[in-house]
C-alpha cells in the first residue's frame, strides 16, 4: 500500500470528486493550470488507492468513504487535518484529563499535544497511545477490549463500560459526517457508543472535523452540533449550520491549515 500523502491539488481534486461525483480531465487542467498529462498522473494515483475510478474523459468517486481503508482516510484532506489538531491543541491546557475516540483527525490532535505536559490520555485508539508514548503524558489509559486490526479501534460495551469509569476535563470526538442542520454521525453504531460515553463523562465537550464530512452522508447519530461545546474545522461552514451551532451555544474554530494556528472564531 502506498503511504505518500497527496499533493494539494491531488487533495483538491478528490474533493470536488467527493462534491460532484465525477470530473473531467480538460476542466481540471484549465482549473489548475496544468497539463492534461499532470492531471492524468492526478487521476492515476488516485485511482491507484481506490479513491476514484477513470472513466472516459475523467474520473468518478471511488468507494464510500466508509469502506476506505484506514491508511487511506489519513491521507484524505491531510493538510486540513494538521491544522485541526494544532488549533485544538491550543485550546487544551497542561496538567488535564483528555478522552479521544477513534479517527484521524483525533490521532493530528494527538500529535499536536505530545509537548502537553502532565496529560491524561484516556482514548479506545490504540494508534493515540502509540503517538503519545515517550511524550510528557502523565498516564496513556487504553479502553479493554478486543482491537480491530483495520485501524486499531476498541469498541463494543466493554469499551463503553471502559470509559464510563472516568470523567475527563477535555473529551475530543471525531465525526465521519455532518449535516448541514447540525447532526453529526457516523457508520457505525459500535463506534458511536463509545463517542456517546467519552462525550457524556467530559466536562469541555470538542468536536473535530475537516469539511469534507459535509459532503458524506452516514445514517447513525452521534450527536447534534449544540450537544458539544467546540467545532474545529479548516473551512467556514454553511450558513445553515452556522445558525444550528449559534442555536446551541457552540464555538466554531476555523483553523488555518498552512501553519496550525487558529484564523479566526465564527
Amino acid at each position: 500500500m502506498q503511504t505518500e500523502t497527496l499533493n494539494d491539488r491531488q487533495d483538491r481534486i478528490l474533493e470536488m470528486l467527493n462534491q460532484q461525483g465525477r470530473v473531467l480531465v480538460e476542466d481540471l487542467s484549465s482549473a489548475f493550470e496544468v497539463s492534461t498529462q499532470t492531471i492524468r498522473k492526478d487521476l492515476k494515483e488516485l485511482c491507484e488507492r481506490g479513491l476514484a475510478s477513470r472513466t472516459h474523459g475523467g474520473a468518478r468517486a471511488g468507494r464510500s468513504i466508509s469502506n476506505v481503508e484506514y491508511e487511506d482516510r489519513r491521507l484524505l484532506s491531510s493538510e486540513g487535518k494538521e491544522g485541526i489538531g494544532a488549533a485544538t491543541a491550543k485550546l487544551i491546557p497542561d496538567e488535564c484529563s483528555i478522552m479521544m475516540n477513534i479517527g484521524t483527525t483525533t490521532e493530528q490532535v494527538a500529535r499536536a499535544l505530545y509537548g502537553h505536559e502532565s496529560l491524561v490520555v484516556i482514548t479506545n485508539n490504540v494508534n493515540i497511545i502509540s503517538t503519545l508514548i515517550g511524550s510528557r503524558a502523565r498516564e496513556l489509559i487504553l479502553a479493554g477490549g478486543t482491537v480491530r486490526p483495520s485501524d486499531g479501534a476498541i469498541v463494543g460495551e466493554a469499551a463503553v463500560e471502559f470509559i464510563s469509569r472516568f470523567k475527563a476535563d477535555y473529551a475530543v470526538i471525531g465525526a465521519s459526517s455532518i449535516d448541514g442542520d447540525g447532526a453529526v454521525l457516523d457508520y457505525d453504531a459500535r463506534e458511536v457508543s463509545v463517542a456517546r460515553a467519552i462525550l457524556k463523562n467530559a466536562r469541555t465537550k470538542v468536536l473535530v472535523a475537516d469539511a469534507s464530512k459535509f459532503n458524506r452522508t452516514a445514517s447513525v447519530r452521534i450527536c447534534d452540533i449544540g450537544d458539544v461545546d467546540i467545532f474545529v474545522t479548516d473551512q467556514t461552514p454553511s450558513e445553515e449550520f452556522l445558525r444550528a451551532a449559534e442555536a446551541g451555544e457552540t464555538r466554531v474554530v476555523i483553523a488555518e491549515t498552512q501553519k496550525g494556528d487558529v484564523r479566526g472564531t465564527v
